[in-house]
């Protein structure tokens, strides 16, 4: 939803909002290029500037389906300071924590250290871009919470970074993306599942990532609306491989988060794992319950981009389905398709079900009191 403040007079407080919520994807980024600069060792910036980064995508620099803005912004969200959208603390507070009455807001960064050839860049990257978001914007507003970047293709020290921000309160979650060098199921990705496990973090996973391979089954798309479309198809096959794989057998304590791909896709995908596992079930014996039971148990959606189908009963069986206690409310501040938070819910949706939609549900996974 990309809406549009230009030419009006300053905006006063939304008065819809009126309930405290959670925004469970919030997208914070750098003012500048060298905002990192602090939180990187000597020899990264040497590297940096002699080599620069080899992304998984061959020589491309940036997304391979560019926006029609920049970083897919709302062309409100540029903070009057400059710099890009997302950019500015003081800013995000007045368009968007204040205003929607956000108690709780999780941070994802994105154009991190995920995605880099070079695995100790990867990581030096991965681990200033944690101190970042604590100088930057949890320490100055307990309101933000961020997410442990990890350079997922390195298995070890992705764990080990998650395990030194063990007990820091300024992080909610594991940061994964859905495209990688493999599917997320594969065991180079376990070490990452069992450090989350030990010490109590969730595992969000988001849409977008390179791994070096087409963003589809079948090859490269023509459109950007393609690559829209298919964050869905992405995370299907994320969550595919990583229940028959058999991760939430291995590490039963492990809950995920799917971020940014929507929802309506989980009871067929469940529908059609359950049925082919009825027949293919000696393949993958490390099941000991059906795969939906598992998506069911450990999986957490978030709404945006929020399904929106013409009859209103649709929409609440899919939720009944994946079950209330399940769903987190996201906004994607401050991309173009930003779900405005006092529109998104229908009408007929009780009290109790609209409180956990907004906020309970998100204080209970993430261990917010």
């Amino acid at each position: 939803m990309n809406i549009q403040f230009r030419d009006r007079p300053e905006q006063a407080p939304a008065a819809s909002v009126k309930t405290a919520i959670a925004d469970c994807d919030i997208h914070p980024a750098r003012a500048t290029p060298t905002e990192l600069g602090p939180y990187l060792a000597k020899r990264w910036h040497e590297h940096l500037q002699t080599y620069g980064k080899h992304a998984y995508q061959g020589m491309m620099e940036g997304p391979p389906y560019p926006k029609a803005q920049p970083n897919a912004s709302r062309r409100d969200a540029y903070p009057p300071e400059g710099g890009p959208q997302g950019s500015s603390l003081s800013f995000m507070q007045k368009q968007h924590l204040d205003p929607n009455n956000v108690a709780l807001g999780v941070l994802n960064p994105l154009a991190t250290g995920q995605g880099i050839r070079n695995q100790d860049l990867a990581g030096a990257i991965c681990s200033a871009i944690n101190d970042w978001q604590i100088e930057k914007w949890t320490a100055r507003d307990s309101r933000l919470k961020g997410s442990v970047v990890v350079a997922n293709e390195d298995g070890v020290a992705a764990a080990a970074e998650i395990r030194k921000r063990a007990g820091d309160r300024n992080f909610v979650q594991v940061l994964l993306l859905s495209r990688n060098v493999e599917p997320l199921g594969q065991r180079r990705y376990w070490p990452i599942y069992e450090a989350a496990q030990e010490i109590g973090l969730p595992v969000g996973v988001h849409a977008f990532g390179f791994g070096g391979n087409p963003i589809t089954a079948s090859g490269w798309p023509s459109y950007y609306i393609e690559e829209m479309v298919g964050h869905s198809q992405c995370q299907q096959t994320a969550l595919a491989s990583i229940v028959l794989e058999g991760v939430f057998e291995r590490y039963p304590k492990l809950k995920m988060v799917m971020i940014e791909a929507g929802f309506g896709w989980a009871p067929s995908l469940a529908w059609r794992l359950d049925k082919n596992f009825e027949r293919l079930h000696s393949e993958v014996p490390q099941l000991k319950r059906k795969p939906s039971e598992y998506i069911r148990d450990h999986i957490w959606w978030t709404t945006q981009p929020m399904e929106d189908p013409e009859r209103r009963d649709h929409l609440f069986e899919l939720i009944e389905w994946i079950g209330w206690d399940k769903l987190l409310f996201a906004t994607d501040y401050p991309h173009w398709d930003y779900d405005e938070p006092s529109r998104v819910l229908p009408a007929g949706v009780s009290d109790t079900n609209r409180e956990a939609f907004y906020l309970g549900n998100a204080k209970k996974l993430y261990g917010i009191a």
